[in-house]
């Protein structure tokens, strides 16, 4: 036992690197007691740091709570980041993933206050031969929120992660394949006829994501501005228990900038309208070719340009986001082997941004953080950096030669 002057606590030796800290809160003049796994030494910087921060009004009360309680709480609350906002349905279900396929088999019943650095390098370390990178990084970004949450709740002093050694890094991220204009042309030719041709099109022709295209109504579209609004985005979570697959419902996009209103050419409108005419004519029962005047036809409000008629025509069932990527994949990858749908995004901002379009125009038009959209364009294209060259040396060569 290591005895010292009365306000200054003890440290009781438990066992090999276990020791009970005892002190007190000059403040509140409560008596504390907790158990700290380590050497001697950080024993008794840690009872320092107790004793500290009764003395200045920021001591933490010793809880019971284990990571796994902590875990279910922060979930069940939206899994608030740094900005104190609930994540959407779809997000707390992938932190939900993570947490509970990783994380939680390690240190689920790890004391919350005495989860420690090292247990957190060991369960990084655990991870390397397990998981990509990605998913790694992807482990520990979720896990620093969920303790940084608890900082702010007052559950911890300071994040044990702050201390880890081995943070997983995020690696070179995958930015896709990226068409050329002729190639684009090509793609969305190839899906002419079929019933994706029109998805395809607004996609490699206005570089919305897949789920903000599927969550377009037909009040976004005003034909004679030639512009489609982005309000919304489609989300997918798991279905209630006791109902059969997942449930779909439209939300509004995860940030503000990412409502926009995008101009669109005569060619785009035109499909768009030649899709509305069809929906019309199926609600007013008339074949196609025949001549009827569609003007007092009307759609139901909140009708989809995109909707699902899997087993029934209902012009607001939202179709499956998955199905749409697998469908595409299966005839574009015939031409292009690697093709994914979001890459249809991706050719659509270089081909702007090869043309000369400022990045803040393609950053709105799309969605996007100019900084990120800049950081992706560099690894996609080297066009840009040819451009540049090629504007340095026509300076250098009028400066050198003058």
């Amino acid at each position: 036992m290591s005895k010292r002057p009365y306000g200054e606590g003890s440290i009781d030796k438990r066992s090999d690197n276990i020791f009970r800290l005892r002190y007190r809160n000059r403040i509140t003049k409560q008596r504390y007691a907790v158990t700290f796994r380590g050497t001697l030494v950080d024993a008794k910087k840690r009872l320092r740091e107790l004793l500290k921060s009764g003395d200045d009004g920021t001591h933490i009360e010793p809880t019971r709570m284990t990571l796994e309680d902590w875990v279910k709480h922060w979930l069940s609350i939206g899994a608030p980041g740094r900005k104190k906002r609930r994540a959407g349905r779809r997000s707390v279900e992938r932190y939900e993933q993570l947490m509970r396929g990783h994380v939680i088999p390690v240190l689920g019943t790890k004391r919350l206050q005495q989860l420690h650095a090292t247990e957190i390098d060991r369960l990084y370390e655990g991870l390397e031969d397990k998981l990509a990178s990605r998913t790694q990084h992807s482990v520990h970004a979720v896990f620093n929120a969920c303790l940084n949450a608890a900082v702010r709740k007052g559950l911890l002093s300071v994040n044990p992660i702050a201390r880890a050694e081995k943070i997983p890094s995020p690696g070179e991220s995958d930015h896709g394949q990226v068409l050329d204009k002729d190639q684009i042309t090509t793609l969305v030719q190839m899906f002419k006829g079929t019933a994706l041709y029109p998805i395809v099109a607004v996609a490699a022709f206005t570089g919305a994501r897949r789920n903000e295209i599927l969550a377009l109504q037909w009040s976004d579209l005003d034909p004679a501005t030639k512009t489609l609004r982005i309000e919304r985005s489609l989300e997918e979570t798991k279905g209630e228990p006791g109902q059969r697959g997942p449930t779909r419902r439209l939300k509004d996009p995860k940030r503000s900038a990412h409502k926009r209103t995008i101009t669109i050419d005569d060619s785009l409108v035109r499909l768009l309208l030649s899709v509305r005419e069809q929906h019309l004519r199926l609600v007013a029962g008339v074949p196609d070719g025949a001549a009827v005047d569609l003007g007092l036809i009307k759609l139901p409000e909140g009708a989809l340009m995109f909707p699902s008629f899997y087993r029934d025509v209902d012009f607001t069932k939202l179709r499956d986001a998955n199905t749409i990527s697998r469908e595409f994949e299966k005839l574009a990858r015939k031409t292009f082997p690697r093709i994914r749908f979001h890459d249809l995004r991706g050719s659509h901002e270089t081909a702007l941004l090869d043309a000369g379009v400022p990045v803040h125009v393609v950053a709105a038009r799309c969605g996007h953080d100019p900084a990120v959209l800049l950081r992706s364009y560099a690894k996609r294209t080297r066009k840009a950096d040819v451009s540049a060259a090629s504007v340095i040396s026509n300076l250098s060569k009028a400066l050198l030669d003058s």
